[in-house]
């Protein structure tokens, strides 16, 4: 990744706006809609600073000078000048997508901000507020973290239970856990990877890696693969798969063998 992506609570706090115009405008909205109160470039205090001046050099000076005084700074249409950029955004609170491209392309980030708000039902914020109403009914069901993700995982799967793509899924959480689904078994499955190149991965495999409890690979697997695994499975760098799997999903993962031609 060459940047990090985080969410950050600005509601009750103070952010410097240094410009005026339609960009300094836009930031403007961008601030208050996350909460955030505009104040004069002097205050002390702020989380963060955005200069939108369409001078290069006063940009830079006004970017410098924040920065000396500890603030993380985002200049407008100068990503060399910036410590963070904003993304596009897909809203549905309290569920946020944000997509970034670095700085590279405002327009790519927009494009796929409209494919991807095709994608998503208007309610699917209510999925996420009903999941979280209904933490303690979960906890109950299913008292250890890993039976409890399990389970969710298979609800929120394409087809599941709760599909997030499924317009209806807030008004099924209540018959979801009234009913007698069982928590996924226990299991081992083998991924035949094709190439080293992580673009190559088949839609199942990339799933099961979303999933997995465990990753048993051998030390030969590129660490791009190793990366689209869920970011708190166990690895596990061994010659061959185990004999007893642990519980949850594990994954083994294998590497074409390469052919010599005589």
């Amino acid at each position: 990744m060459h940047q990090l992506p985080i969410f950050l609570n600005l509601t009750g706090r103070t952010v410097v706006l240094v410009g005026e115009g339609e960009a300094a405008d836009a930031k403007a909205r961008l601030i208050e809609r996350a909460g955030g109160r505009i104040v004069p470039a002097w205050e002390a205090g702020a989380a963060l600073a955005f200069v939108a001046l369409d001078d290069d050099a006063a940009a830079r000076a006004a970017a410098e000078e924040l920065r000396a005084r500890g603030l993380l700074v985002n200049v407008v249409d100068r990503p060399d000048l910036c410590d963070f950029t904003t993304p596009a955004i897909v809203d549905r609170a309290p569920v946020t997508i944000a997509i970034g491209t670095g700085g590279a392309s405002a327009g790519l980030a927009k494009a796929i901000r409209q494919r991807v708000e095709a994608l998503l039902p208007a309610r699917l914020g209510a999925l996420a507020s009903a999941l979280q109403s209904a933490r303690g009914v979960m906890k109950a069901r299913w008292p250890t973290p890993a039976d409890r993700r399990r389970a969710i995982d298979a609800a929120l799967a394409s087809g599941g239970a709760l599909d997030p793509l499924d317009a209806t899924a807030p008004d099924k959480v209540d018959a979801w856990l009234a009913s007698d689904t069982a928590t996924p078994p226990s299991r081992l499955e083998t991924i035949q990877l094709t190439s080293p190149d992580p673009d190559d991965l088949t839609l199942r495999a990339a799933r099961l890696l979303g999933e997995a409890d465990h990753i048993f690979h051998p030390a030969k697997i590129p660490a791009a693969i190793l990366t689209r695994a869920r970011a708190d499975a166990v690895r596990h760098v061994v010659d061959a798969p185990p004999r007893d799997a642990p519980t949850g999903l594990s994954l083994w993962l294998e590497m074409p063998t390469s052919r010599r031609s005589d």
